[in-house]
């Protein structure tokens, strides 16, 4: 295939291969203005390092507006926390040395999960900017051929983009060799990435409703008059209102949150270490981790279950990862460790040496130990916080829908980029409008914070769980790191995690179904999708039109070829699409030029433009091939129909006057002639639409899938409004597929 808009060759180290050489007069005229040679090369590295300085300076300036901006978005969910963890547990005559042992576990559990693993490790395991489980999954099929879809693992050696961004693929591990030869451990691996993605989403469902529900609950503190259900309600109309905002787009909203964010994370700690001078100022003890131990040995069953309270404090890191597309690896790295991490530390130290003094108030953990005189302030930034937390795991949710989309994972949506300069910051209406009801729903079917808590601990731990594994398998695979600290990394991860989950399993019966059953419908959905589109594929890969067979159609003497420029969408590349056929026998014409467009996502966050558009000549006249490349993470809207039109057009005529294959006897000048002038004539853009004919005869597995399939296609969206083609020029063509 031939790459359009490549750069001249240039040599390994980026400059020209010639220099002039320096004219002879130049010491004389150096001396000539009272200057010598060596005065003037430290004048130029003084430039210089001034500078790359200033440089620097601008770039830690970017960082730490970035980091200040990231509060409103990314870290909402996890610096809230302590508004629900110790009401979300069932403590049962809680001692002092139970409240040292739960607070060493979450102290240990801060540090472990989200200083070492996510900013020590996680970021750096980004797929060209973006996170998540996804952005995982795709950088391991890049380095290894574990993919799944044939549309997405076949690539050409030819094509340098892929050799380019994944040369470590050349030379796979042993572990990678494993995942190529295994069709079900490639399964269970895709699986686990849709898992993540699921509960991820799930996590969006009910971060909003825990938060808020959580802060606006102070209310019956000092007025044990209001109930129970004006509190749901409450809840409900400002989860409404947070998503009606989305809209506007996550930088419009983090400029409207980090203030409110920065106010409470820099006051709760100011009030934990109030609490730790007036209650217990020996907290900090309760770091070494023996008070662990001891709080299992005296505990025992009881204190495993209650590990599915103390998972809590570590809701929403995963959204650091989640959100990665949307600002910059170091400012969240900044903002974690300057502020989000010392917070949560000091707060749940204050809240603890609270308790220890009041054993009895953990149903009210936040509120109880908030200084009368601050109350009220405390409760409208709590408030105000809780707002903020929703909106972390909401922008997490609209960026891995955004990837399993363009992935062919997932039905088409609707996906709008709000942000000119950030193209990772995208909004989906209808995944926010679900996610609305989805969170309303849960406020008002479970009504307390303790039942959500319950289904929020089965999220937290199973999307952290999916994160180790993948982030294992992209040590072992892609970084090559030694098996030592693989193993270093892995195996006190996998039981410190793995005893969170058996303990969260526990909770199924008493709300942890939720998430369990919104990630199986979400599943299933994805599974259906991808199977509906495997048998697409499959079906024509199998009825293809070759390029002998596209000249004998046309030489048929009722075929005409009619004045126009034709844009016909295919999925495959290998062949022309089956419904081409269908066509022409059923139209009897084909335009003058027609360009096949086949638009391929490639498991790679971005695309350079120089390469997007990839322009091949096929046998009959006036009929070429064209391959729209895409990552998961670029912007597919396009203003205009006519954008998409102009591009082709462009890099089809560089392919023919660059082209030295003449396979006719027509001149470059005349070829470039006849281009223009169909594209005056008016321009066409052909989509197939084939759907499934299931019938009685097929198998009950295929009945179920592919009409549920069927139902899905025809409620999503089509691909070519995406690409913003003009209505007046759209023409669907018709074909069934008999299962």
């Amino acid at each position: 295939m031939d790459l359009e808009a490549a750069a001249p060759p240039r040599p390994r180290g980026g400059s020209p291969a010639t220099a002039p050489p320096p004219p002879a007069d130049r010491e004389t005229d150096v001396s000539a203005r009272g200057e010598t040679p060596s005065s003037q090369s430290y004048s130029s590295k003084l430039i210089q390092m001034t500078s790359l300085n200033c440089e620097k300076v601008g770039n830690v300036r970017k960082n730490i507006f970035l980091a200040y901006k990231t509060l409103g978005v990314v870290f909402g969910g996890l610096v809230t926390s302590p508004l629900y963890v110790y009401p979300s547990m069932n403590l049962s005559s809680p001692t002092e040395a139970d409240y040292l042992g739960i607070y060493s576990i979450m102290f240990w559990t801060l540090t472990l999960i989200g200083v070492v693993k996510y900013v020590g490790i996680a970021l750096n395991a980004d797929d060209h900017g973006e996170g998540g489980t996804f952005a995982m999954y795709s950088l391991l099929c890049r380095h290894a051929d574990i993919g799944i879809l044939p549309s997405k693992r076949g690539y050409s050696e030819e094509e340098p983009l892929l050799r380019e961004q994944s040369a470590t693929a050349i030379r796979p591990s042993k572990l990678g060799k494993f995942f190529e030869q295994s069709l079900t451990v490639r399964r269970v691996l895709l699986f686990m990435a849709i898992l993540g993605m699921c509960m991820l989403i799930g996590d969006g469902i009910l971060t909003p409703a825990i938060s808020v529900l959580s802060a606006i609950d102070g209310l019956r503190g000092p007025f044990p008059s209001v109930s129970k259900p004006v509190v749901e309600a409450l809840s409900a109309a400002i989860l409404i209102g947070v998503f009606l905002l989305q809209k506007y787009g996550t930088s419009k909203v983090s400029f409207l949150f980090s203030p409110i964010m920065a106010a409470w994370t820099f006051t709760t700690p100011i009030v934990g270490i109030y609490s730790i001078v007036l209650y217990y100022p020996g907290i900090f003890k309760a770091i070494s981790p023996h008070y662990i131990v001891h709080f299992f040995l005296r505990n025992k069953k009881q204190g495993w279950q209650l590990l599915g309270g103390t998972v809590l404090c570590i809701t929403g890191a995963e959204a650091m990862f989640a959100d990665l597309g949307h600002f910059s690896k170091k400012a969240i790295q900044i903002a974690f460790l300057s502020s989000i991490y010392p917070s949560l530390v000091l707060t749940y130290a204050g809240q603890t040496a609270y308790l220890i003094n009041n054993v009895n108030d953990f149903s009210d953990g936040f509120y109880k130990f908030i200084p009368r005189p601050v109350y009220w302030p405390m409760f409208v930034i709590a408030t105000l916080a809780a707002i903020v937390a929703s909106q972390s795991l909401i922008s997490a949710t609209f960026s891995v829908i955004k990837q399993s989309v363009v992935l062919d994972y997932f039905p088409r949506v609707k996906v709008v980029h709000t942000s000119h300069q950030k193209e990772g910051e995208v909004y989906s209406p209808e995944i926010n409008y679900i996610l609305m009801v989805l969170c309303v729903g849960v406020i008002l079917g479970f009504g307390g914070g303790k039942e959500i808590g319950n289904a929020f601990g089965v999220v937290v731990i199973m999307v952290m769980l999916i994160t180790t594994i993948m982030l294992t398998l992209v040590m072992i695979i892609i970084w090559r790191t030694p098996p030592v600290f693989v193993g270093m990394f892995f195996i006190p991860f996998v039981i410190m995690e793995g005893s969170y989950v058996s303990a969260v399993f526990t909770k199924i019966p008493e709300g942890g179904w939720l998430p369990f059953a919104v990630s199986m419908i979400l599943a299933l959905i994805m599974f259906v999708w991808y199977y509906g589109r495997q048998r697409k594929i499959e079906y024509e890969m199998a009825n293809k039109i070759t390029i002998e067979h596209l000249g004998e159609l046309l030489a048929m003497p009722e075929v005409q070829r009619v004045p126009g420029l034709c844009f016909f969408y295919s999925n495959i590349q290998d062949g022309l699409t089956p419904i081409l056929g269908h066509y022409i026998k059923n139209m009897s014409s084909l335009h003058t030029v027609t360009i096949f467009v086949t638009l391929r996502y490639l498991l790679v966050s971005k695309v350079d433009q120089r390469e997007r558009v990839l322009i091949k000549r096929l046998g009959p006249r006036g009929v070429y091939q064209c391959t729209v490349q895409y990552g998961y993470a670029d912007n597919l809207s396009l203003k205009g129909g006519d954008d998409l039109v102009a591009q082709v057009m462009r890099c089809l005529k560089r392919h023919i006057a660059m082209s030295t294959d003449r396979r006719s006897s027509v001149s470059t000048e005349e070829e470039i002639a006849n281009l223009e002038a169909a594209s005056l004539a008016g321009v066409v853009h052909v989509r197939g639409k084939m759907r499934f004919y299931v019938g009685d005869d097929a198998g009950c597995f295929d009945k179920v899938m592919l009409r549920f399939y069927e139902f899905l296609h025809s409620i999503c969206r089509s691909a070519l409004p995406a690409l913003g083609m003009p209505l007046q020029q759209r023409v669907e063509i018709g074909m069934l597929y008999k299962v």
